[in-house]
């Protein structure tokens, strides 16, 4: 095949693979321009500068910007170009970083999700749930005129400063304590936590009796109220605190009185002994 030496704007879009409207925002930005006008002011492009759109299509498939091709096209050398190099690869093992944390939220969010199917939501159970790695607050202080809201903010602060690379947009719910349980205490809880597979806590391995019901945030009293009463007449105890949560809450139901919350009060068979 003859080689030519030059071609025009269509050739060259051709054989450059590129399109004719990106050269001419190319010329536009000064990033690559047509190397001879004829005199009817038609632009040629030489053979030569199919290797600039090489250098252009490499860079661009490094995340590098336009702009910063327009920088170091003409001032490149190996130690420039290296450098350039290592911070693209910081950034891109940022990226990697950050869709490595994007997933763990995802897949928590679809496990507690997948959680709530087929399930009865009028039936109270009794069941062995296995362990389940958490990030568990500090206990929440509620004096001098602190509430609910202010324990929360202590806890995102915690958690920031024990987990710095922690991604803290996982759902957070509450732990009443044993005592507080029997008291029918169940308004503010005790602790925060969520669950978090780099979670250093754990939901412990237990029975817990387990109750569902529709509303929106804090209207669990009816809830607990149906749970102890089906833990007394089915010969349990509560040995342990109570996990309540909200595993279909406003990420994926409109209605905030509808959300689906759980109960978990953590129990075990009262023995014919006692």
């Amino acid at each position: 095949m003859n080689r030519k030496e030059t071609f025009s704007v269509a050739e060259f879009a051709e054989f450059s693979r590129t399109t004719r409207d990106t050269l001419l925002y190319y010329d536009k930005i000064g990033l690559l321009s047509p190397e001879l006008r004829g005199e009817n002011r038609y632009r040629f492009y030489s053979s030569g500068q199919l290797s600039v759109v090489n250098l252009i299509r490499t860079f661009q498939a490094l995340g590098m910007t336009l702009a910063d091709i327009v920088l170091l096209k003409e001032k490149r050398t190996p130690e420039i170009i290296n450098k350039h190099l290592e911070q693209q690869i910081d950034l891109i093992d940022e990226k990697i970083d950050d869709w490595v944390r994007a997933r763990k939220l995802l897949m928590t969010l679809q496990k507690i999700i997948n959680s709530t199917f087929n399930i009865d939501e009028n039936e109270i159970t009794i069941q062995f749930v296995p362990a389940e790695a958490i990030v568990m607050g500090d206990l929440n202080d509620y004096s001098r005129g602190r509430n609910d809201y202010n324990a929360l903010l202590s806890f995102y602060r915690s958690c920031s400063e024990k987990y710095p690379d922690l991604d803290l947009n996982y759902p957070v719910w509450g732990l009443f304590s044993k005592e507080r349980i029997i008291q029918k205490d169940w308004v503010w809880p005790d602790r925060y936590y969520f669950y978090n597979p780099e979670g250093l806590d754990k939901r412990p391995a237990a029975l817990y009796a387990i109750g569902y019901k529709r509303g929106g945030y804090g209207q669990t009293a009816e809830l607990y109220e149906r749970i102890l009463d089906y833990i007394e007449i089915s010969g349990f105890e509560i040995c342990g605190p109570a996990y309540e949560e909200y595993p279909l809450n406003e990420v994926c139901v409109a209605s905030d009185n509808n959300y689906l919350m759980r109960v978990m009060i953590t129990v075990r068979e009262i023995s014919s002994a006692s």
